[in-house]
């Protein structure tokens, strides 16, 4: 049981939870913006172990998800669906671990502003497809956008990833010898 108490602090830590908690006694001009947020945290506060296991069991359903949306990969409409409410499942599960202002603060940062845009906006547009248009070929282009969007979104999050992925990409498709 000690173990897993340390553990639980060394995963605190890696995460940065007692830092988001010290930033929540401080006042912040800034998140404003947040104002719905801030309530939230403040009125729902998990231990460590409810957050672990939140973003373990919402991590685990969204690969779920996913990975059952490409048994019906050839139905569109139904791939649309799951595939993006996978997605979705997958992203909030970090809420868990970092809290959803500190989710919200970091998607938003002006280096991945575009990427989440992007990404937010191609599952709605997937689910709109696949739900309301009913358009198997729309849903498809979605679908696709999505990925790519996804793909980009998570490689804000690692330093320069995006800058060589460019340039290697630029290298590939560059017809000049």
């Amino acid at each position: 049981m000690e173990k897993m108490n340390v553990a639980l602090e060394k995963m605190k830590m890696l995460v940065g939870m007692e830092a988001d908690e010290e930033s929540l006694a401080e006042p912040d001009d800034s998140s404003s913006s947040f104002a719905f947020v801030d309530d939230f945290n403040r009125n729902c506060t998990l231990s460590t172990k409810q957050r672990l296991y939140g973003f373990i069991i919402c991590l685990v359903s969204g690969i779920t998800c996913t990975l059952l949306s490409m048994l019906v990969f050839f139905n569109p409409i139904k791939f649309g669906i799951t595939f993006s409410l996978g997605n979705l499942l997958a992203l909030g599960s970090t809420a868990f671990l970092i809290g959803p202002k500190r989710q919200m603060t970091m998607m938003v940062d002006p280096v991945r502003i575009y990427a989440t845009a992007i990404y937010l906006a191609s599952i709605i547009i997937s689910l709109f497809a696949a739900l309301y248009v009913r358009n198997k070929l729309l849903t498809f282009l979605a679908i696709s956008l999505e990925f790519g969007a996804l793909i980009w979104y998570s490689l804000s999050y690692i330093p320069f990833a995006r800058s060589m992925v460019s340039k290697v990409l630029a290298a590939c498709f560059d017809t000049e010898f």
